[in-house]
């Protein structure tokens, strides 16, 4: 069942792979979200996948149940979506405001930046 897994999450991040070559922002930013996905779904597999009692420590012992679930995975992976999400969200913020100055969503019309030259020629030209 875990080979499943693994060929399952190896699709979704080669999917991930193949949007971030992309020269459209939007697909760009879709290959985060599958990554970050990916990636989330990684550490769950890894943390192994097993029908258990809930992580919950019973009231009078210092120390989890024999067959209760690993809580590490858990916390690991509700770190991850809520960094993943703001990371998302602070991507579409970047990615609106580049289309609003620019005009476009392509990465081969963001360019203006390289109009004005490059920083180390004055820099290169000083030191001769």
């Amino acid at each position: 069942m875990s080979l499943i897994y693994a060929f399952a999450i190896a699709a979704q991040m080669g999917a991930g792979v193949y949007l971030l070559l992309s020269r459209h922002v939007m697909r760009i930013l879709f290959a985060v979200v599958l990554l970050s996905t990916a990636a989330n779904l990684l550490i769950f597999v890894a943390g192994g996948l097993q029908f258990a009692a809930p992580p919950v420590i019973q009231q009078g012992t210092q120390m989890l149940g024999e067959g209760s679930a690993n809580p590490l995975p858990q916390a690991l992976i509700l770190t991850a979506i809520v960094i993943g999400f703001a990371l998302v969200a602070f991507a579409a913020a970047l990615v609106l405001k580049a289309y609003y100055a620019i005009g476009s969503v392509f990465t081969d019309e963001q360019n203006d930046a390289e109009a004005l030259g490059s920083p180390f020629d004055a820099e290169a030209a000083d030191n001769v």
